[in-house]
């Protein structure tokens, strides 16, 4: 299991954007899928969006299609969620995902982050 770390959020107006970041401890996440996931508190770990070791994007929430884009930087062996126009109910603790294939099943990946929270608030 790698040990993961998300960095990035924080309190914020709606309207507004974060770019959150993930990376890993043991310099490898560069052989990984990366996926993003939210949890509001009372919910359902839910999906977001996954990136490929080659690139290929995945995209599961439709109420953050054309707001949020998944993105990762190899020499930096660091993964990224790029949030634009956020809105309140976005509100929730992100996190970061690891595993050799990606997947909108949370269960799937074997190495997650501890979360960092985002909220979006007036």
């Amino acid at each position: 299991q790698l040990e993961l770390v998300e960095s990035g959020g924080g309190f914020v107006q709606p309207g507004e954007s974060l770019k959150l970041s993930c990376t890993c401890h043991e310099f490898t996440l560069e052989n990984y899928a990366v996926g993003w996931f939210r949890q509001a508190p009372g919910k359902e770990r839910e999906a977001i969006a996954c990136i490929s070791t080659d690139d290929q994007i995945f995209n599961y929430a439709d109420s953050v299609k054309g707001r949020f884009f998944i993105s990762r930087d190899h020499r930096m062996d660091t993964g990224y969620l790029q949030m634009n126009n956020l809105k309140p109910e976005d509100t929730a603790r992100y996190y970061c995902a690891a595993e050799n294939y990606c997947s909108a099943w949370a269960d799937f990946f074997g190495s997650w982050g501890q979360g960092t929270q985002v909220t979006v608030s007036s």
